[in-house]
This record gives structure tokens, sequence and C-alpha cells, in this order.
């Protein structure tokens, strides 16, 4: 069978028994990834465009970061209070306005306090998005639809990469007004067919043990989802190098922009061929298993980085182990998140999650660049190697632990919102 055919194939089988609100939600995803440019060429905007030093744009990418991760919790909270589709709502429309914004900001004080607020607004619709998820597909279907969620981010995020490219030629405020324009038009998707899903977390949440309101502090006071993120921040910190360290890498042994735009292709490339395919032989093993699995492939796949030398073939190899090792680590973990999750609290607990992604963005560029440039690229990727075996036994215990009852807030008497 040829291979469009039998991904169109693998599709369809992937498609079958998922609510028709998941597929407008999965829509409004794609043309959002799609339409992602600002984030892929930020660095080079600054640098080359606007003639900034590449310390000043490291700044920006760390204050980005860090309104990512204040967006985390904060959505996290407003996702459960408010509901779900206003909280992604709003979200998008200021991502939009905020990235418009920045296309038209001139001055490093004001380019800076704009990337912050961009990074605020943007990650802001993640924890309203898992949590949507969560509430409209029933748990044996949660790992084929966030595999399907993140093959949408990915076909996205590559087609989006190839096409800035030639847009920017053009003028990079086109690229700012473009992705603006992409997530309003996914705004405009989700106001008109996607319902709000906080009344069936209610619903699910009645099921569950009572007790008072679940607080951030509850969450964080939870042992065995925290467990969860801990492990997930170590696999994340090791995933930052994929697009920080390993270029300087390859470019230090000679692998030239060509060959390195070649490499760094691949991971795109090989989620969407293999997402759907190994989704499906994934489907009824242990849990356990993958998650171990996973982490080994990732932390020995980027350990491997060490031996690849001058060799842009032998860093391909590389690249494709560990991306494998995320093809199968990416959903696992997130329906494993949403277990843990208590359907009353789903958005807060999905934030915290977030905030792993989040404070990795931040931490393991610098990490890396001070391991590469004073230890050297052995330590560096034999320390990739450690954290990937170190996940790989953390996940024994938590693959099979039961999700427990939070710890409640002691003073906590924050009601669960009902949408009208």
């Amino acid at each position: 069978m040829p291979l469009a055919a039998r991904l169109v194939s693998e599709v369809r089988r992937a498609a079958g028994g998922l609510p028709r609100q998941f597929w407008w939600l999965w829509t409004s995803t794609l043309v959002n990834r799609l339409g992602g440019f600002v984030v892929t060429f930020l660095a080079l905007y600054l640098t080359v465009d606007r003639g900034y030093s590449a310390s000043y744009a490291g700044l920006v990418a760390g204050l980005f970061g860090l309104g990512s991760a204040v967006a985390a919790l904060g959505a996290g909270v407003l996702t459960d209070r408010l509901g779900r589709r206003p909280t992604l709502l709003v979200a998008q429309v200021s991502t939009a306005v905020f990235t418009a914004v920045l296309g038209f900001a001139d001055g490093p004080v004001a380019i800076a306090a704009v990337a912050f607020l961009v990074g605020l607004a943007n990650n802001a619709s993640r924890p309203a998005v898992s949590a949507m998820i969560a509430d409209l597909v029933p748990p044996a279907d949660r790992v084929r639809a966030y595999s399907l969620n993140y093959w949408a981010i990915n076909i996205g995020f590559g087609a989006s990469a190839a096409v800035a490219g030639l847009i920017a030629v053009h003028g990079y405020l086109t690229l700012f007004l473009l992705d603006a324009l992409t997530t309003l038009l996914c705004a405009v998707v989700v106001f008109a067919k996607v319902p709000e899903t906080l009344s069936q977390a209610v619903e699910e949440a009645a099921d569950e043990p009572s007790g008072p309101a679940i607080g951030l502090g509850s969450v964080f006071r939870d042992g065995p989802f925290m467990a969860v993120v801990g492990v997930n921040l170590l696999l994340a910190l090791v995933f930052q190098q994929g697009s920080t360290t390993l270029a300087v890498d390859m470019g230090e042994h000679g692998i030239t922009t060509a060959q390195y735009g070649l490499v760094a292709s691949l991971n795109g490339v090989l989620i969407v061929l293999l997402q759907l395919p190994l989704t499906r032989l994934m489907e009824g093993r242990n849990r356990t298993a993958l998650l171990v699995a996973s982490a080994l492939l990732i932390g020995w796949g980027f350990g491997l980085t060490a031996v690849a030398g001058s060799s842009a073939a032998l860093y391909a190899v590389t690249v494709a182990v560990w991306t494998i090792g995320e093809i199968v680590n990416a959903p696992t973990m997130m329906a494993l998140v949403a277990e843990h999750s208590p359907a009353r609290a789903r958005g807060r607990y999905q934030g915290v999650y977030s905030l792993s992604w989040s404070l990795a963005s931040f931490v393991g560029p610098l990490a890396g660049g001070l391991l590469l440039q004073y230890a050297g690229n052995w330590a560096l990727w034999g320390a990739c190697a450690a954290a990937g075996t170190l996940a790989a036994v953390a996940f024994v215990p938590i693959g099979r632990r039961s999700p427990q009852p939070p710890e409640p807030a002691s003073q906590s008497t924050e009601p669960v919102a009902v949408p009208a």
C-alpha cells in the first residue's frame, strides 16, 4: 500500500468513535499551529532583522518562558472557575492582539514587555485544551485523542516552519500579522463549534469522593501527581536540548546549516508519519512498560549524540531514536495526567503539568549551554542519558500507582463553577 494511502487508513482508524466536538477542537489546534510563525523565528527576527545581540534575544526568550509559566497556573485556575471555553477564547484573542502588537513594537523594553505578554497569553490555552479533551473523551480513548492532538500540533509546526522562511523574505511584519490572523481564526472556530465542557466535568465529579474545593496548594501537595510532574520536568529538560544545544554541537563539529535543517526536520516528519501507527501498536500495552521504554529512548537517543562526531547521518539516527521515544511518551503522559486529575480540578492539574514544560523551556537551554561550554559535549549528552535512565526508574512505581484523592486546602471555600 502506498505511504499516503496507508496514512489515510491510519487516520480513519484513529478517528473512529471520538466525539464531533473533539474534532472541532482538533481543527482549531491545527489552524493555530499552522500559523505559529513568531515563536519559531523570534530569535532570528531580533538578531538579524532588528540587529539586537544574541544575549538580548535570550532575554526575550526567557521572558516569553516566564510568561508561559505564570499562565500555566493562572489559566489552570480560570479553566476550573470560569470554564474551559471562556478561558480558551480569552487566551486566543489576547494572543492574536499581543502578537500583532509585537510586530510593531520598537525599542528593547517595549519588545521585551510585549514578548512576556505573548508568552502569557499563548500558554494560557494549554490547560483549557487539555482539560476539554479529558472532559469530552472517555478514559479508554484518551491516549488516542491526545495522540491525535499531538499529531495536529506537529503537522502545523512543520508546515509553518517551512512556509515561514519563505514569508519572512517579504518582511517579518507579515509573519506577525499572519500569526495573529490564524490565532483569531482559531478563536472563531472555538466560539462557533466548541461547546463548554465544564458541566461534563462537574457531572463526572459527582461520582468522586466529596470534600472541600481543591486549590492550587492541594495540587502541589498531591504526592503521586507531583511525582509525575517531576519526572516530566526531567525529560522536558532533555527535550529542550533538541532545539538549543544540539544546533550548537552540530555547528562545532562542522555540520552545515543545510544539513542541520534536514536533521532537525526529521523530528517533525517522523511524528507526522509514525504517530498514528505507533499509537495503534501502543493500545492495550502495559503503561509502565511504555513509559519506561520512552524515557530510555529519549535519554539515550540524546546521549548517543556524543558519538555522532562530524556525521550528519549519525545525528539523524539519534534524532530518530529520541523522536520515537517522544511519540510513545507524549500521549501516554497526557492520559496519565488526566487520570490523576480529579474532574472538579482538572484545569488546575493540567496547569501545574504545563508548568513543568514552561520551567524546562527556561532552565533547559541555560543549563545545557553551560554544560556544553564548560564541561564539553560528552558531559552534556551523558547527563541526558543519565536523566532518561533516572526517569525510566522513576516511572516503574509511577506507572503502577493508582491516583489518590488530593489533600484539600484547609481553608479553601472556593466553589466548583457550573456554567449557565
